[in-house]
């Protein structure tokens, strides 16, 4: 064999190498080369871990390492179930107990909506049926409706509390009412003031009602209210009147016949404690007074939270913005309402600032939340509308509220700050969480500084309302200097600590 005949093999016998001998080319090789590669070489036979077999097992498991292992765990398995369950029950020991919850009606667990005037309300009892989500929307937990039945002013022989007006409706259509009410959660009760058109209330005697309520109630009516409560109540006849409201109480929880009564004057501690009266409608609030007059009159009767109705010209059916009537005072009377001890009461309109013209019923409202069509914008009727929006949302606001707060609900009252124009008090229960409200009626700012009195407070609070557009929802406030703008109001929060 020559030698170029041996170089030629040599080369042959190169390229023959298998591909991981030979050398990997780098990343700058010319274009056509073949890129290396590596192969790895795995063993023919390949090991799988297939474990121990039972009886590998079991030879295993009783050797002495094995069973002391198990017994130790187990110990502490039982050891620290036992610690845990010995942790608990220190912590429930020691935690302080849950207040108990007072007993609730219904008329304590919203606001009751009085609709005095039905033809200017809904244009008639059959029209009040559309209107009942609208007041499911407001948390409304009582429709106060009438009165209705057939009376001539000052003439009692006229009287007849068992058939209703027909211009106001039928006996049917206020079934039909209270049917479709109940089925939303919401009570009806019936205005049975005798004389409401005439010069007094009552007429001679005050043992009209009696039969009137029996009736009513029989037929699904949820409670009866009279006005001028202090004139039956003085007469021997005023048993017959309970008697029939109290009789008609059975034992299903869904049937709630109760007494409700309006009232206009100041004895109402003594009314209540001794008149057997469910609900009590006060009109000891006013814009009139000084916000420290009304302070101590709110201290006063907080005690009597679960049996008092606060309203501002609810016990005369009128509108709120007939005595408040500066622009923004609607506002502060409804956070007033709804966060002092009590049952709110308020007249329709009142949830959009709606105002009386003299002394006719004013023409309810209903679609402030419509805007207007393109080009048919009256400015001034717009601002309205707004305005009216605005308060809607700020009362539904507040209902809801008070409907979750137990502190608001059934709470313990502290007045904490009183003066001419200025008023505010701290509402708490058991843990959950605080609320203050504060209120400037006055024309001018103010700096308020809270100072408790038996009760201890935080160094801030929490914004959770406001009318004020300098206090945000969700800032926080230092308790000791509330800067308010006049006509303003404000509810803080701040949650409970355990001492």
């Amino acid at each position: 064999m020559t030698k170029d005949t041996e170089i030629d093999m040599k080369e042959v016998e190169l390229n023959e190498v298998d591909p991981e001998k030979q050398p990997m080319t780098g990343v700058g090789q010319a274009a056509g080369e073949k890129n290396g590669s590596v192969k790895l070489k795995l063993p023919d036979d390949e090991v799988t871990f297939t474990g121990l077999s039972k009886e590998e097992l079991m030879k295993v498991a009783g050797t002495p390492g094995w069973v002391r292992a198990r017994w130790v765990l187990l110990i502490l398995f039982w050891l620290g179930w036992v610690g845990m369950l010995a942790g608990a029950i220190v912590i429930i020991v020691k935690a302080p107990p849950c207040k108990p919850i007072p007993e609730m009606n219904w008329w304590n667990e919203g606001p009751l909506y009085q609709i005095s005037d039905l033809e200017a309300f809904s244009d008639g009892l059959e029209g009040n049926v559309h209107c009942l989500d609208n007041m499911n929307q407001l948390k409304v937990k009582g429709l106060i409706i009438g009165p209705l039945h057939t009376v001539q002013e000052d003439k009692p022989s006229t009287l007849s509390l068992k058939v209703l007006d027909p211009a106001l409706g039928t006996e049917a259509a206020l079934k039909s009412l209270v049917e479709k009410a109940h089925k939303k959660g919401i009570s009806v009760i019936l205005d049975l003031t005798p004389n409401y058109n005439g010069t007094s209330s009552w007429f001679s005697h005050g043992n009209e009602a009696d039969e009137g309520a029996e009736y009513w109630l029989n037929l699904g009516i949820d409670g009866i209210k009279v006005s001028d409560v202090t004139v039956p109540a003085e007469s021997a006849d005023w048993s017959k009147l309970q008697a029939a409201v109290k009789g008609n109480r059975t034992a299903d929880s869904n049937t709630k016949n109760k007494l409700a009564k309006g009232i206009s004057a100041p004895e109402v501690s003594q009314l209540a404690n001794t008149s057997g009266i469910d609900l009590l409608l006060s009109d000891l609030l006013s814009p009139q007074k000084a916000a420290s007059e009304m302070l101590t009159t709110i201290d006063l009767l907080s005690a009597l939270k679960l049996q008092l109705g606060w309203g501002l010209g609810a016990a005369q059916g009128e509108q709120l913005t007939k005595q408040a009537t500066a622009p923004g005072l609607g506002r502060l009377y409804q956070l007033l309402l709804f966060t002092m001890p009590g049952t709110p009461v308020f007249t329709y309109g009142d949830e959009i600032g709606l105002s009386a013209e003299g002394n006719t019923s004013p023409k309810m409202v209903w679609d402030v939340e419509q805007e207007p069509a393109e080009g048919s914008v009256n400015e001034t009727a717009e601002a309205v509308r707004k305005e009216r929006m605005e308060t809607r949302k700020w009362f539904k606001t507040l209902s809801d509220l008070r409907g979750k707060e137990r502190s608001l609900l059934h709470g313990d009252f502290y007045k904490l700050h009183g003066s001419a124009a200025v008023l505010s008090y701290l509402r708490l229960w058991d843990q959950s969480e605080r609320y203050v409200t504060v209120v400037n009626f006055g024309s001018a700012a103010e700096t308020v500084s809270l100072k408790p009195q038996g009760v201890d407070l935080p160094k801030q609070a929490k914004v959770k309302l406001s009318t004020d557009a300098e206090l945000k929802p969700d800032t926080m406030v230092d308790l000791d200097k509330i800067e308010l703008k006049p006509g303003q109001g404000v509810l803080l929060q701040f949650p409970y600590v355990a001492a």
